[in-house]
């Protein structure tokens, strides 16, 4: 189910960047004043490569270490020169989709046609350095998509590819959990903060995970956890100890796009180092979907949320608290009555995960990275009942594309390895990085061992095993399910099987004997899903129905 909803909203910002898309020489950056000249790659080895003093490597976690300096030209060449062949796997990894999910040519072009329109002026919106990074980016950009649009365009685009699917099909597919404590709430009274990144764009987009080190001219040195072909920002810290994540909220259709919530942040962090700082940057910029930005800072010795809308603007402070919690709906005075927001808590998987967050931090003496890993790590329900692997209810919903800890106060960040933050959480202090990293000749790994945060138990037990098994076949029975293809009665049982407590095993299996003409079995089906806990409203709503009409089937 997730990954069906997620597809169909790639199929739809994929498209933006195709026919129709204004040519004006406005849209390209006047890079003259910059230096242009081209990075020279050396290859140190299959996994190394350097520039200079920028360097792209890969450690023993897997992660990608990205680090790169200079102006924003150059920061996107050295960028795009470095990481062009994970570049290209990333652009593959979402284009690719398309042909898939919208395969009737008149669609297509329909499409195209109202998002050239719907995008006429986000370049307007974009501040010029960051153009000029995106078109140094995009000189490195594969061939295999020059027919949807030129390179610059396409990349440029594809930096509100979250706000597009958001604000098209109105999805969190950026779902996330993040949690902050200080003072008495944690071990040594520093900042903690911990936040899950619940975006699933499919395993090959995520297989390339790359922790970009990034010391521009102007404003200051910075870390961002991202993929490459991307200069936004979800998660990073700066050499200032402020911290930025963001959490999708609930947004009505926009009619023209603005300023992509990833560049928003990115600015954020090149630019701020206290929360008002942050704020008055997120006021100037126009949005054009529902956004929590959390802010952590060191300077302040707290955290807060900037809630920002296309129409409304709020900060969310917890007075009197030294813990902040934040999922996927605002709770600032200025949201308060917004009806799309109180759906959100009403009717989605939010408010329960806030809970948890708040259950767990309650019962956590003293928080520490790892106890914050711990909670990130978390695959349980409220008061820990056992609700199923991959349900969006569990703070850890197994499909995280990155978990990530921060402690502001000592520059210190810890980012998940895969599979998704499950992992070792790789520690960086950014002081040491940012000493090292021009003058780093062999072009290693610089993290800091001797804080590293253990794999979770987990992936050795054999419901993880289970678990990846019932993802792969819980795939391909919804897509047999969809094309009415025949399902071995054996497989449906095995799909239970591996997920027991999972509703979604139920429901798929109602579906299938639905379909079928089984009514009887489908009944009991989604009877039995109906003990289980339903991650939504609507997914309840549609239990109930299909139990309605099966019960009218059946005259019962």
């Amino acid at each position: 189910m997730i990954l069906k909803r997620v597809f169909t909203v790639l199929s739809v910002f994929i498209l933006i960047t195709s026919c129709g898309v204004s040519k004006s020489k406005h849209d390209i950056p006047d890079v003259s004043h910059y230096d242009t000249s081209v990075p020279n790659r050396i290859t140190l080895s299959d996994s190394t490569f350097s520039s200079g003093a920028n360097y792209l490597t890969k450690n023993q976690q897997q992660l990608w270490e990205l680090y790169v300096q200079g102006d924003p030209y150059q920061i996107g060449l050295e960028t795009g020169s470095l990481t062009r062949e994970l570049f290209e796997k990333q652009e593959r990894a979402l284009l690719s989709k398309v042909a898939e999910m919208v395969p009737s040519k008149t669609k297509q072009y329909l499409l195209r046609k109202v998002l050239a329109w719907y995008n006429r002026k986000m370049y307007l919106h974009i501040p010029e350095e960051y153009k000029a990074e995106i078109l140094g980016l995009s000189k490195y950009a594969g061939d295999d998509y020059d027919y949807i649009a030129d390179d610059y365009l396409r990349i440029l685009y594809l930096h509100g590819a979250h706000d597009i699917g958001h604000a098209f099909q109105d999805l969190a597919l950026v779902g996330c959990s993040s949690f902050a404590a200080w003072g008495d709430k944690t071990e040594d009274g520093s900042l903690i903060i911990g936040r899950n990144l619940d975006f699933y764009a499919g395993d090959a987009f995520a297989e390339n995970k790359m922790i970009a080190f990034v010391s521009p001219t102007n404003g200051h040195n910075f870390m961002s956890v991202t993929w490459a072909g991307m200069i936004g920002v979800v998660s990073g810290m700066n050499d200032q100890g402020l911290t930025v994540t963001i959490n999708a909220g609930k947004s009505k259709l926009p009619l023209i796009a603005k300023t992509p919530i990833s560049i928003v942040t990115r600015e954020i962090l090149q630019y701020a180092s206290t929360i008002d700082e942050a704020i008055a940057i997120a006021k100037k910029r126009e949005v054009f979907v529902s956004e929590s930005i959390f802010i952590g800072s060191a300077k302040d010795k707290k955290a807060a949320v900037i809630e920002v809308s296309p129409g409304n603007f709020g900060v969310y402070e917890v007075p009197n608290s030294n813990q902040l919690i934040c999922a996927n709906h605002f709770q600032s005075d200025a949201f308060a009555d917004d009806e799309r927001n109180l759906k959100q808590i009403a009717e989605s998987h939010s408010q329960y995960r806030y809970e948890r967050m708040e259950e767990l931090l309650n019962n956590t003496p003293k928080l520490t990275p790892q106890r914050a890993v711990d909670i990130l790590r978390d695959k349980k329900g409220l008061e820990n009942k056992a609700i199923g692997y991959g349900n969006e209810k569990a703070l850890n919903q197994l499909l995280a594309h990155h978990g990530i800890v921060f402690k502001p106060e000592q520059n210190m960040v810890w980012v998940s390895s895969n599979p998704y933050q499950l992992g070792e959480f790789v520690a960086y202090d950014l002081n040491d990085v940012f000493e090292q990293a021009p003058n780093n000749t062999n072009k290693t790994s610089l993290q800091n061992a001797n804080l590293l945060i253990e794999e979770d138990p987990f992936l050795y037990t054999k419901a993880y095993e289970n678990y990846e098994a019932y993802r792969v076949l819980s795939r391909h029975i919804s897509k047999a399910i969809n094309n009415d293809e025949h399902i071995e009665i054996s497989s449906l049982k095995e799909l239970q099987n591996l997920n027991p407590n999972y509703w979604e095993a139920y429901y798929l299996t109602g579906r299938y004997y639905y379909e079928k003409g089984y009514y009887t079995a489908a009944l009991t089906a989604f009877e039995h899903a109906k003990t289980k806990e339903i991650t939504t409203v609507p997914d309840t709503r549609a239990v109930n129905d299909y139990i309605k009409k099966l019960k009218r089937k059946l005259n019962l």
